[in-house]
């Protein structure tokens, strides 16, 4: 697969070694029938490294950017930068979804625009740069992304499960329980079902391609049924 030349500009970097964005930009559905490799050739192993970099970049912002802050409220603003919905929002914002290589199956069931695949595919790019260049070159990208995002919000964000237990703590109600009720669709790419519940209420389901994830669902929509 080549490289649009268009991503190197968007990037910030030319890859002295290629073939580091190419596996970045490559879905598992592309090799599936490969998977005895001893090191893979599409984008897990990358994105594993780009998720410990993005991590510590952004958690190197907010201690500088934010010095009169307890480390409660640098967890909470750091959560929300480092999610899956704002990585992939990264992603959507320098049209990722249009360079990744996967299978025609996925690619026909919108996989370019999955919030999970766009996400994943992001952090890997974070990791071939590094991977490429070393640290100052990925974290210039990451700095040059997650800046405004940084700045959007003046207040430490509270994420769905902290405000659900919050605010079932100030009613005198137990936590919430949640609970993984199964999954669905191909291995390499699960969407989770949770459910949580709260002593009075009934309860609420969310998906998510992380249990993480499918419980922040789950809250928010348990979240919403209170407002009702």
């Amino acid at each position: 697969m080549s490289v649009d030349h268009d991503l190197y500009a968007v990037l910030g970097h030319r890859f002295s070694q290629p073939g580091l964005l190419t596996q970045a930009l490559t879905h598992p559905s592309i090799d599936q029938g490969r998977r005895n490799r001893r090191r893979s050739a599409d984008y897990e192993r990358l994105e594993f490294l780009g998720d410990r970099v993005l991590g510590l970049v952004v958690a190197d912002m907010l201690y500088h950017r934010y010095p009169n802050e307890p480390e409660g409220a640098l967890a909470r603003r750091f959560t929300a930068l480092v999610r899956g919905e704002t990585v992939a929002q990264v992603a959507e914002t320098i049209g990722l979804g249009a360079h990744l290589a996967m299978a025609r199956g996925d690619d026909e069931a919108g996989g370019r625009a999955n919030p999970g695949i766009l996400a994943d595919a992001c952090e890997a790019v974070i990791g071939a740069l590094f991977a490429d260049a070393g640290f100052e070159v990925a974290a210039a990208f990451v700095r040059g992304r997650w800046q405004g995002l940084m700045e959007e919000t003046a207040a430490p964000p509270k994420d769905a499960k902290t405000a659900l237990q919050e605010w079932a703590q100030g009613r005198g109600k137990a936590l919430p329980s949640y609970r993984v009720e199964g999954a669905e669709g191909p291995p390499h790419e699960p969407i989770f079902l949770v459910s949580v519940s709260v002593e009075g209420l009934a309860a609420a389901s969310g998906r998510g391609p992380s249990k993480r994830v499918a419980e922040q669902a789950a809250a928010a929509a348990l979240l919403e049924k209170v407002k009702e």
